[in-house]
């Protein structure tokens, strides 16, 4: 009888045990998903934002070669 009540226990903290091992894989699994999510928004915010960067960088050349146009005039 003692037996039985021994090899019960023992399933059951098997069972505890593989249940807890499975439900902290499914959080990691969720980090590491909620992880790459995040990096894929960062990569598209600079993606999107490399225009912008192009269009200033345009403007600032046209204000530098306006800038040396006048004054080579003066010189």
């Amino acid at each position: 009888m003692l037996g039985i009540w021994i090899l019960a226990i023992i399933v059951a903290l098997l069972i505890i045990i593989v249940i807890g091992y499975y439900n902290r894989f499914v959080v990691l699994t969720n980090r590491i998903e909620n992880s790459l999510g995040q990096i894929d928004v960062q990569l598209k915010r600079r993606a999107d934002l490399i225009p912008n960067l192009v269009e200033t960088v345009k403007g600032y050349a046209k204000h530098e070669t306006s800038c040396y146009k006048s004054s080579n005039r003066c010189s």
